[in-house]
């Protein structure tokens, strides 16, 4: 179960990842990713995993250490709860950046390739965008 669940995390994401990086002038493009809610398919399987296993993650998240963390982390279901972590947030990252540099017309030629990084990195895909962004004030229509 925890290994169809880890499967299931980025293939629940990659419909939107694929609208804003490959369609991003499609009108529903833009309906669907102002939703808030497209996070939730990640944030699920995230829940899933976690909620049962809650007693034991919030003494470790409470208190945190190196060698703790690393054994919360170390088995399959705390792996597979940190990549459905880390998908949600990427996505909720991307998806802010698709908005923001729609506010800004930056060209979809600059965000596209920067989503892919956002997948990948995405400390290092916000950092780079909020460096480019400010290239292009906000049009407040």
């Amino acid at each position: 179960m925890t290994e169809f669940l880890f499967e299931l995390t980025f293939l629940v994401a990659a419909p939107f990842w694929a609208l804003m990086i490959v369609l991003p002038g499609w009108a529903w493009t833009a309906r669907i990713v102002r939703s808030p809610l497209i996070v939730l398919p990640p944030v699920l399987v995230y829940a899933v995993l976690v909620l049962p296993a809650v007693g034991d993650i919030l003494p470790a998240v409470a208190n945190p250490s190196l060698p703790g963390i690393r054994e919360l982390f170390a088995g399959a279901t705390g792996a597979a709860a940190v990549w459905a972590h880390v998908i949600a947030f990427d996505l909720f990252v991307g998806r802010w950046i698709w908005l923001d540099a729609r506010e800004r017309n930056v060209p979809w030629w600059i965000v596209s390739p920067l989503l892919v990084l956002v997948i990948m990195l995405a400390p290092l895909g916000l950092l780079l965008y909020l460096g480019i962004c400010r290239r292009w004030p906000r049009v407040h229509t």
